[in-house]
């Protein structure tokens, strides 16, 4: 999703001003099922179980500034933050799978992860 704004605050926050506003992010989203699955050894096939939870993981792409990048790294040391989904139009309390950033110029990418609750 090119070209949307990403949302983001600390999970201390309570305020609509608590929230970050990067412009311009690719935002993409992978949503996985948890299946067991037991192999029948001598019988035929195999048995799977759906458990029903489903994680979503986020990736969110873009440029910011320096001082957006210290803002973030503050949130990825001190918690869960919350994430705006764009898609469900809903606010997710998500933990840090990844962060990446470059200096020199200026382009991120992030890994969020949803906790479900």
């Amino acid at each position: 999703m090119g070209g949307t704004d990403f949302f983001i605050r600390p999970a201390s926050g309570t305020s609509s001003a608590d929230w970050l506003r990067l412009p311009d992010a690719d935002i993409s989203v992978v949503i996985t099922r948890r299946i067991t699955r037991t192999v029948l050894h001598g019988g035929e096939g195999d048995d799977l179980v759906d458990e029903g939870a489903e994680s979503a993981v986020y990736t969110v792409r873009g440029e910011m500034t320096f001082e957006d990048y210290k803002k973030i790294l503050k949130m990825f040391r001190s918690g869960q933050p919350y994430i705006h989904d764009p898609f469900e139009e809903r606010d997710v309390k998500t933990v840090f799978g990844k962060m990446e950033y470059d200096g020199s110029d200026n382009i991120y990418t992030f890994e969020f992860i949803e906790d479900i609750r």
